[in-house]
């Protein structure tokens, strides 16, 4: 690769753009700062990833004017399906915000991934997780037990900060954070301290505040989408909604019917366009569609098995054999051993075939027809020495 230039650092890494020598595209290459040592290698950790067009900080600052709801809702499903996805997988993010989010046209996906941890790691977690602004209120007021519901709160002020271009609790520190988010939503109910006070050392009580409410900067959110945004910033956890719940919110039914057609769509094209590979040979049969379509008798398809080839075309090499003769094709008697042992006792010879069934012959040397030159196959080499 050819380094291109800066794209930007982390505590932990920076990025570079790149250029492959090989296939001349440009990717992005994070390259860890921490070095490793062992006994045959040493160096640092580069991770070559693609390449996005920018990230959401980067589309919403400068802009005098919010995106149109159309584009912050198509964001927000994308951003909800990599949660979704993330978290059936046994993954939480921990650090979901408007610089982990990249965008390229259209497309939206969720990035860094060094602070993530499994969903089944025993509590309690590191406290000082998640940039500040985003941090949920079960961060910020336990010692570490917080659950994968963290990245919805971090999801909804994203949310807000996407529709507003302002950020919902920009909180100075983790006291004043705090205050920030009781401004806005209030100080909760007792029963969420008590679940809070459980599980930290110090004890706390705030004083009773109503809240003003998610600050409406912007007059053209619809009633489904602050539904959705109150949901997802809910202060008690256990009733905050989950990635998949808000996968089904009334605010993404047209996100799900268009998903929907394109997934039908793609399926027909899927079953009506794609080749269908030669299987392996095994002993069940191959059965194709004008076969399936041909209702035969079961006792038909005994007596006569038929072998389907495979769906597309194949042609065999012909064999050029001088003198032999073309088989009339019938229905395959049953043969008894034509195998038994010659004059000599050492080379087997073929013994005359005892037909059985209706058409039975007494003497096949009747049947053979003179002036026929007898022939040996040649015999096939097999690969590898089999």
């Amino acid at each position: 690769y050819k380094a291109i230039g800066k794209i930007g650092e982390g505590t932990f890494s920076e990025v570079m753009k790149m250029q492959s020598l090989r296939d001349g595209n440009y990717y992005a290459c994070k390259q860890m700062k921490q070095r490793f040592e062992s006994d045959r290698k040493s160096g640092s950790l580069a991770l070559i990833c693609e390449l996005m067009d920018m990230n959401i900080y980067e589309l919403i600052r400068g802009r005098r004017y919010p995106l149109s709801e159309k584009k912050i809702k198509h964001y927000m499903y994308q951003l909800c399906k990599s949660l979704d996805h993330i978290h059936r997988n046994g993954i939480f993010h921990r650090d979901v915000k408007p610089e982990n989010i990249l965008v390229k046209q259209d497309v939206l996906k969720l990035g860094d991934f060094g602070s993530c941890r499994s969903v089944y790691s025993k509590q309690p977690y590191t406290e000082y997780i998640s940039t500040r602004w985003y941090r949920a209120p079960e961060c910020l007021l336990t010692d570490g037990f917080y659950t994968y519901k963290m990245d919805l709160w971090s999801a909804g002020c994203v949310f807000y900060e996407i529709a507003s271009l302002q950020p919902l609790f920009p909180g100075a520190n983790e006291l004043d954070q705090i205050s920030k988010i009781h401004d806005v939503i209030g100080t909760p109910a007792q029963k969420t301290l008590t679940k809070f006070k459980q599980s930290r050392a110090m004890n706390f009580d705030f004083p009773f505040k109503k809240g003003s409410g998610i600050p409406l900067l912007t007059t053209n959110l619809s009633p489904q989408c602050l539904s959705l945004l109150h949901a997802m910033v809910a202060y008690d956890p256990d009733e905050r909604i989950a990635a998949h719940q808000a996968l089904q919110h009334p605010y993404f039914q047209e996100q799900r019917k268009t998903e929907k057609r394109a997934l039908g769509s793609h399926r027909k094209v899927c079953f009506s366009e794609r080749p269908v590979a030669p299987e392996p040979l095994s002993n069940s049969r191959q059965i194709s569609k004008e076969g399936r379509k041909q209702k035969q008798p079961l006792k038909q398809e005994e007596d006569h098995p038929k072998r389907q080839g495979p769906a597309c075309v194949m042609e065999l090499p012909k064999l050029k054999l001088s003198g032999a003769t073309r088989l009339s094709p019938h229905p395959s008697p049953t043969l008894q051993s034509a195998l038994g042992s010659g004059a000599s006792g050492k080379v087997p010879a073929l013994r005359p075939l005892k037909l059985l069934g209706a058409r039975q012959k007494t003497d096949p040397r009747k049947d053979l027809k003179p002036g026929l030159r007898q022939c040996r196959l040649p015999i096939i080499a097999r690969k590898g020495g089999g």
